[in-house]
């Protein structure tokens, strides 16, 4: 649905080219002084600003309604609202009768019976993600972690010194590539999370999987883990705290936060709105037809989307600590 979370819960609403976006934050604690460096700085890193990102510049000028009072929390639910100021929804009335492949465009027609708002993808636009980003830094103003995010890989490009030059490549041939992002989590007290349905990777699964474009998320080593027998992938303990001597479970045993830093990479796929042509289903004519998508579309929305999945992991993160001390 539009809600995620238990004790810290979030409730997101809006679409791409509606009038406001925003986010309710449930659980917030009262009394954290609110970091509005914070928020911006958050805010900074997700804005299209290098090559290969969208033309749509939004301010992003949040509003906080409710929730705060004399620069603290107040413990009631925060409400946060954006305003949507640079949209162009002519852009996209063509894409009623002929969906975009890749997008959500035909299965929202089905699923809404026609009533969905299909301007700059509506609700499965990545416009979203810019409330996600806000609650992500409400989180990481109580959590005592250090999050942080790289980006490894762009398209065929592991070499980043040369990305423009690579993307410069895309560009001209107007496509889009995807890219792997790699979180780190330092600092996570053993023992959140619980067994089965409420493991750490389940639940951060989900939340990542909810972010537009992510199509495959891994912790540890992962997949790379198929080449190591089970005494090399065992992360054998050389502490009491639990610290141990590798790390290939990514700081999660039996689904629960052992005190190592977490791992987490994500693979997000290129971005569906490309300036090539593609022959695809147009329904009013009843077959096959060239499609030419216009807009303002990201080349590589990867590299602006690490601060978007480092500040969900701080969502899921926020909710199992204040679990984890209801319980204590």
């Amino acid at each position: 649905m539009n809600s995620f979370g238990t004790l810290y819960r979030v409730t997101l609403y809006g679409e791409s080219h509606q009038k406001a976006i925003g986010i309710v934050i449930d659980g917030m604690p009262a009394g954290i002084k609110v970091d509005h460096e914070l928020i911006e700085k958050d805010l900074m890193k997700r804005k299209p600003r290098e090559l290969g990102t969208t033309k749509r510049i939004e301010p992003d000028m949040y509003q906080i309604t409710s929730g705060v009072f004399n620069g603290y929390t107040t413990g009631s639910p925060i409400h946060v609202m954006i305003e949507n100021l640079d949209t162009q929804s002519k852009d996209y009335e063509n894409l009623i009768h002929h969906p975009r492949p890749g997008h959500a465009d035909f299965v929202s027609q089905h699923k809404y019976k026609g009533f969905q708002d299909y301007r700059g993808g509506g609700r499965f636009s990545g416009r979203l993600t810019a409330p996600l980003v806000i609650a992500g830094s409400f989180a990481k103003m109580m959590l005592p972690y250090t999050l942080s995010h790289d980006l490894i890989q762009v398209g065929e490009c592991k070499d980043l010194s040369k990305l423009d030059e690579y993307l410069e490549d895309i560009i001209a041939k107007k496509e889009s590539v995807g890219g792997i992002i790699e979180l780190k989590v330092i600092g996570v007290d053993p023992g959140l999370g619980e067994p089965f349905f409420g493991k750490v990777e389940s639940l951060v699964g989900q939340m990542l999987f909810s972010i537009p474009a992510v199509k495959g998320v891994e912790f540890g080593i992962g997949f790379k883990g198929i080449d190591l027998l089970g005494s090399k992938f065992n992360d054998c303990i050389i502490s009491e705290d639990g610290k141990t001597k590798t790390n290939h479970s990514g700081g999660i045993n039996g689904g629960i936060t052992n005190g190592n830093d977490l791992i987490i990479r994500v693979f997000m796929k290129p971005a569906s709105s490309v300036g090539v042509n593609q022959d695809t289903y147009h329904f009013k004519h009843q077959k096959v037809e060239s499609l030419k998508i216009e807009g303002r579309h990201d080349a590589a929305i990867v590299r602006r989307a690490g601060i978007v999945l480092e500040n969900a992991v701080a969502i899921v993160l926020a909710d199992l600590f204040l679990q984890q001390k209801a319980y204590q």
